[in-house]
């Protein structure tokens, strides 16, 4: 009898956090048409900046950044569009779609500002730290769409941004050897590990400052917690030493007990009284 009952709330518990969390989920995750549509206008804007260079010759590297000087500023904002060659758009067009798809349905309420910030804080770092080349390229802000979705998953304790967390790390860990320089870089062709790191950086930093969210945690009873005293708890008090349950008096019952007590006996007084002769 204790196991069926403590079965049955368990249920119910399970039951009650179930509801809760899915009704939680269903106000913070919502699939949208700005879910799937902002990131593909971001790699339009790649690709036809990336056409529009390319076949008309225009040397837009040039307006990336190039640290540590005034003119090279302005690759803060225009460097996350440009890009030298075929593979190098390509090999960023894949990540920067899907981790932006992620970041906004998952983190839809700081979706815009760790976009919009992200490149301003990774450009602003990589042109104080950068070498003195012109770093371009969507690398930046993709280390920071990784960084920031892996910190704020683990800093969130959900489980389902954990989740994304694992799956963020298990496909883009391997960007983490990019972040540090490496003897082979040389000259103006080689990775931009300045971008990556400041990248890094900057999710790292979003993921700590913007709040996101209070999502409902499981339910967790008394009796689940580990200074719970069976023996001072009300209903298991309702068991006898046999382990069966005693049922409490029912209200009504208690009434009619209280009725009793409070009326008061009642006496009969017998009067003889003669009938009278016709």
């Amino acid at each position: 009898m204790v196991v069926f009952l403590i079965n049955y709330c368990h249920t119910e518990r399970s039951r009650g956090a179930f509801f809760m969390l899915h009704n939680n989920e269903l106000n913070h995750f919502k699939f949208t048409p700005s879910v799937w549509i902002i990131p593909t206008l971001m790699l339009l804007l790649n690709w036809f900046v990336f056409y529009v260079d390319k076949s008309f010759h225009l040397n837009l590297d040039l307006h990336g950044i190039y640290p540590r000087t005034l003119s090279g500023i302005q690759g803060i904002l225009f460097s996350p569009f440009l890009h030298g060659d075929l593979n190098h758009i390509a090999s960023n067009t894949l990540p920067l779609f899907i981790l932006t798809t992620a970041l906004i349905y998952f983190y839809r309420d700081v979706s815009l500002k760790v976009l919009v910030y992200g490149i301003l804080l990774s450009g602003f770092i990589t042109w104080m730290i950068g070498r003195e080349s012109y770093h371009i390229g969507a690398s930046s802000l993709i280390y920071v769409l990784v960084s920031f979705i892996f910190f704020k998953g683990l800093k969130t304790q959900y489980y389902r941004l954990m989740a994304l967390s694992f799956a963020v790390v298990l496909l883009y860990g391997g960007m983490i050897w990019y972040v540090f320089p490496q003897p082979e870089i040389v000259g103006e062709s080689s990775i931009s590990w300045e971008g990556h790191l400041a990248g890094l950086l900057s999710g790292f930093v979003f993921s700590m400052r913007f709040k996101t969210p209070d999502y409902v945690k499981d339910i967790q009873y008394d009796w689940e917690k580990p200074d719970f005293n069976p023996q001072e708890d009300a209903f298991m008090k309702r068991f006898d030493e046999n382990g069966n349950f005693v049922n409490p008096p029912k209200p009504e019952e208690l009434e009619v007990v209280e009725e009793e007590v409070l009326v008061q006996p009642v006496r009969y007084v017998y009067e003889f009284k003669e009938h009278p002769k016709e």
